[in-house]
């Protein structure tokens, strides 16, 4: 009979299961999903299906190739997968050709996450290495993608460029089929946190540090708004920068980590004039063992040990 091996205490006991919250994060991302594919169509719909599919298929397969049953999958089966391949779909252009969602998902979850152990065991964002993966790869297919919206902009502005409210709505964003509509993004933000799935302070680090980052580095605050509403900020944010593997363990390495992240994305926009959020999360990703390595939690309870008293030299004996 093995020992019962039971820790000190304090003992904390939650209802949160991966299973749970990954099918949480899957809800959030429904708003964005279904806008993606009332702006772009029924391509963005394939694109979609064939990752999120692609993904699941790859993590049956591999489990199946290390001679696993299938009532074992099942059972171990806990989403993570399916918002990966989730995530890379709207990370994508409606019009990618139909083998890039694929590609990615099977990079993403075969040679990101299962060759390292599974589900934790990543120590990058399989979503955003499958989407660098592509980009790296099949840079001009992948960039094809990128359209308007079949919807216009709801109020243009005389000097061509689009109106605050349309990058907040989406109507007239060329982008992925994902990142275009920030009011959805934001309502499934607010969703995982009123389901206490991530914490709201760290998205919103990341965020109005990228803005401010960026307005400073080009001496004009009126781009404030305008940065922060464009691009897959908003999306790399809340979906794929808070994502428990590959973000600190403490509350202070995670302002430091969100600070940094939001530095180095303002920094990278500003000097090349175009979208960096993916590359900045996945360099920021390699940082967390070292973050981790000097920020460490304190144990409950913890007494900070007094130094011994030097002995007086010269005492008499």
């Amino acid at each position: 009979m093995e020992k019962l091996l039971i820790s000190n205490t304090p003992h904390v006991r939650g209802k949160a299961t991966t299973r749970r919250i990954m099918i949480d994060v899957m809800i959030a991302l429904l708003p964005a999903t279904v806008a993606g594919i009332v702006f772009f169509g029924w391509r963005a719909a394939l694109t979609i299906v064939l990752a999120l599919i692609s993904a699941v298929a790859s993590e049956v397969v591999f489990r199946l190739v290390k001679k696993e049953s299938v009532k074992s999958i099942i059972k171990k089966y806990d989403f993570t997968s399916s918002v990966t391949g989730l995530l890379l779909g709207i990370n994508l252009g409606s019009q990618s050709p139909w083998y890039t969602p694929i590609l990615g998902s099977v990079f993403a979850i075969i040679v990101v996450k299962m060759l390292f152990g599974g589900t934790g065991k990543n120590f990058v964002n399989p979503a955003i290495c499958g989407r660098v993966f592509l980009v790296m790869s099949f840079g001009a297919a992948v960039g094809s993608g990128w359209l308007e919206p079949s919807i216009p902009a709801f109020l243009p502005t005389e000097s061509g460029n689009l109106s605050l409210l349309d990058l907040l709505i989406g109507t007239g964003v060329a982008g992925s089929i994902g990142e275009t509509s920030k009011i959805c993004l934001i309502i499934g933000g607010i969703y995982l946190v009123v389901r206490g799935v991530i914490d709201w302070k760290y998205p919103t680090i990341y965020i109005l540090v990228t803005g401010l980052t960026l307005s400073i580095f080009k001496l004009d605050f009126s781009l404030f708004l305008p940065s922060i509403l464009s691009g897959g900020l908003v999306l790399g944010a809340i979906f794929m920068a808070t994502d428990y593997v590959t973000t600190p363990n403490t509350m202070t390495g995670n302002i430091v980590y969100f600070t940094a992240l939001g530095i180095l994305t303002g920094i990278f926009r500003a000097v090349s004039g175009g979208e960096a959020v993916s590359y900045c999360i996945l360099l920021m990703n390699f940082t967390v063992p070292l973050i981790d390595r000097f920020i460490v939690p304190k144990p409950f309870g913890y007494i900070k040990p007094e130094k011994p008293k030097a002995a007086k030299e010269g005492k008499n004996g």
